[in-house]
């Protein structure tokens, strides 16, 4: 049987937000349907995450470690039937597929370490008794998931929460939620893990605020565009809930005057067009010498015009489809608005039913659509620059501060010029999009709250920090 049966979708109280197609975005085929959960759906789910929780708390930390491990060994056992379900779900290509599941599994493997993590500190007192810290759970933690690499970003989330004793309600983007919600609970269902402990509800704008405003929901982690993570900020704010928010980018990747060309092209064409742009940490600003310039973009430009394009389920391409056609519009009239603004179309600028050509755009400016705003799709927009202090003031302008990447032969200059540009995330000789488990993943300005995902930073997302002292006798105190 396999592990995604749609006969077995179905698992708990019935859904009451209606259903939905779950679509194929290269063919427009309907692979299934899938069940929609409702605010009241939320409340129902909270009650039975919050009433099992506490056990799942108590549970030693072999008990839950046991669990993590075994669903990381599920993803890589169930790998051709997920990485299906991703490239048809989603529209990855397959070796984008593969590396989600990857992660996956090195997301539980990590966060089974995690359970074993010393759980506090011994502090001095001046009083005599016994004062310590101690790490407990943050109880139940709402999860937010966006679709374009929605096995990665509800795992690594729902991982470590599930592995430090929380419960977990998951509402993964409507587009993406097989392959970014439903896999998962069938995974972690198949590893052992208690009834209750995760819900999985898909849903709309109103069961994502559901999951925001429930007063059993301690902590949410959100990730998806910066205009909704504000909308999520300030509800959590509202209910005194911290959110932990992963948001926009638009990553400047500078190929400096020492820099190799054609291993610079290579790194930009992989941070521009991987996912078809629909990755946060992809290169939106290509920002290149002077000296390079020109033989930069034209090398990008035939890069670009060499890529393949098409349904990835069935052919062998670089580039799959676009999740929608409203993604379609938007990124085709950021385009559009950039050539009426001056830019030049040096590739691309096409597209074919979803399928958008990789394309590459020079002469851009400060107020150029493309350049200044996110576009999530497979856009190169290339500016040059005299200095380096030029490349430091243009790199850091604008709201975001995501990833950077710089190309340049010698890596010491390259550490130190990235000491200068502030983001959550730096690269030297690398492109902007990388992820590792045991990585602090997060952002500065309006990509986010800073690192709050992979490794320690995981220990502060998902659990409080509780004082508690212990004395032999009662104290006494003067009245």
């Amino acid at each position: 049987m396999p592990l995604l049966d749609p006969t077995l979708w179905q698992d708990g109280p019935t859904l009451t937000g209606g259903t939905a197609p779950v679509v194929e975005p290269a063919t427009g085929r309907t692979l299934a349907t899938l069940d929609l959960a409702s605010p009241a759906d939320v409340a129902e789910a909270a009650v039975r995450a919050r009433a099992v929780q506490s056990d799942w708390a108590r549970a030693t930390h072999l008990e839950r470690s046991a669990v993590l491990r075994r669903a990381g060994d599920l993803f890589t056992t169930h790998a051709p039937e997920l990485r299906d379900w991703l490239v048809r779900e989603s529209g990855s290509i397959p070796g984008k597929a593969e590396f989600e599941l990857h992660v996956a599994a090195q997301e539980c493997y990590e966060a089974a370490a995690l359970a074993s993590r010393p759980a506090g500190q011994v502090l001095p007192s001046e009083a005599p008794r016994l004062s310590f810290t101690r790490r407990v759970p943050a109880g139940v933690v709402g999860v937010v998931a966006p679709f374009n690499a929605p096995l990665i970003l509800s795992i690594r989330s729902v991982a470590p929460a599930l592995a430090l004793g929380n419960a977990v309600l998951l509402k993964p983007d409507r587009r993406t939620a097989v392959c970014g919600g439903l896999a998962l609970a069938a995974v972690f269902a198949a590893a052992g893990l208690p009834a209750g402990l995760l819900h999985v509800l898909p849903g709309d704008a109103r069961t994502g605020a559901a999951v925001v405003e429930d007063p059993r929901i301690r902590v949410v982690s959100f990730t998806g565009s910066t205009a909704a993570g504000r909308t999520v900020g300030e509800l959590a704010g509202r209910h005194l809930k911290r959110a932990h928010l992963e948001l926009g980018g638009n990553s400047a990747l500078v190929v400096l005057e020492d820099a190799d060309v054609e291993a610079a092209v290579a790194q930009a064409s992989w941070g521009s067009f991987f996912h078809q742009g629909q990755i946060c940490m992809t290169a939106g600003r290509h920002l290149v010498h002077a000296s390079l310039y020109d033989e930069y973009v034209e090398r990008l430009a035939a890069r670009a015009e060499e890529l393949a394009v098409g349904d990835p389920y069935r052919d062998r391409v670089h580039l799959g489809p676009l999740i929608d056609e409203d993604q379609v519009r938007r990124v085709h009239a950021l385009v559009e608005a950039s050539t009426a603004q001056g830019a030049k179309l040096v590739a691309g600028g096409t597209h074919r039913g979803l399928f958008y050509r990789p394309t590459v755009l020079a002469g851009v400016a400060d107020d150029t659509p493309a350049y200044a705003e996110e576009v999530f799709g497979p856009v190169a927009p290339v500016r040059s620059f005299a200095t380096e202090e030029e490349a430091v003031a243009l790199a850091s302008a604008g709201p975001y501060g995501l990833s950077l990447g710089i190309v340049t032969r010698d890596a010491a200059h390259g550490l130190e010029l990235a000491d200068r540009i502030p983001t959550g995330i730096a690269h030297v000789n690398d492109q902007t999009v990388n992820d590792e488990a045991v990585a602090p993943f997060g952002g500065v300005g309006v990509s986010g709250t800073g690192a709050r995902f992979g490794g320690e930073a995981n220990l502060d997302a998902f659990t409080e920090l509780r004082w508690t002292t212990v004395r032999a006798t009662p104290a006494s105190h003067p009245f």
